[in-house]
């Protein structure tokens, strides 16, 4: 082993064979563990590179990938900015997989993912904050709910998609919203029923059934659903079904959480 870890784990960390780097990361655990935060830091940017792999081009490495992810979490709360500025690398992989990190962080990445959300004026940056904010699993995801809100209606499409699926995200994780939200979340996901992205369409009747099955629709609401539900199917009297499939198909599985609920 040479006289500098860093310079082995780096060796491991830069080899395209996944045991090798998932003994990179282990020797990072332990640096840092040894260490404390100061080798967190020296060590963060090593690990960061893992993010540019391509999942699709090399599934095998997916796992480090989840490893690594888990790993810059465990740093602290200073990588949050070091994670949003990795945004702006213009490297779509990378991004998707900072925006999951940044989901792991929980709720302490709430705020500064507003922040930076307000902040900026440029839009891929807040789809990809707005996806970091739909990974996170905390009832405090309700504070991000107005950005999601009005990102519904805007006219990037994938700015509009983005927050249509986050709505439903956020449906998993939030006990209870205030009847004023409930009430726009669901006027909204309505009005994205007619969008002309089928993508968006299918992402709205998830959300609508996410509503549904956690418990965030009012009688009135769940039967309008029902009945939308059914022409979207083209099982109801008009037989006049979306034409997309992905669209039917999401209105199949959110047809069982109307039927079911209370």
């Amino acid at each position: 082993m040479p006289d500098h870890p860093y310079q082995h784990i780096q060796t491991l960390l830069s080899s395209a064979d996944a045991e090798k780097i998932h003994e990179g990361l282990e020797l990072v655990r332990q640096e840092v563990a040894r260490s404390g935060a100061q080798a967190a830091r020296s060590l963060f940017e090593m690990v960061a590179t893992l993010f540019h792999f391509d999942m699709f081009d090399r599934p095998d490495l997916l796992p480090v990938l989840e490893e690594a992810a888990s790993l810059v979490v465990g740093f602290g709360d200073w990588v949050i900015p070091e994670l949003l500025r990795g945004l702006d690398e213009g490297d779509l992989k990378a991004q998707l997989a900072i925006g999951h990190a940044l989901g792991q962080v929980g709720a302490e990445a709430i705020q500064p993912l507003i922040a930076e959300y307000q902040a900026t004026e440029n839009t891929a940056r807040r789809v990809f904050i707005l996806y970091a904010l739909g990974k996170i699993k905390s009832p405090r995801i309700v504070e991000a709910l107005p950005l999601a809100l009005e990102a519904l209606n805007a006219a990037d499409l994938e700015l509009r998609d983005t927050a249509t699926r986050a709505v439903g995200k956020f449906a998993e994780c939030v006990p209870i919203f205030s009847e004023a939200a409930r009430q726009e979340m669901f006027e909204k996901l309505r009005h994205n029923l007619a969008d002309s992205s089928p993508v968006v369409r299918a992402k709205a009747v998830r959300s609508l059934g996410k509503l549904a099955k956690f418990g965030h629709l009012v009688p009135e609401e769940r039967i309008l659903l029902k009945t939308i539900l059914e022409r979207l199917m083209g099982i109801d009297e008009q037989y006049a079904w979306d034409y997309a499939f992905i669209v039917r198909r999401e209105a199949e599985e959110a047809y069982q959480y109307v039927n079911s609920a209370g």
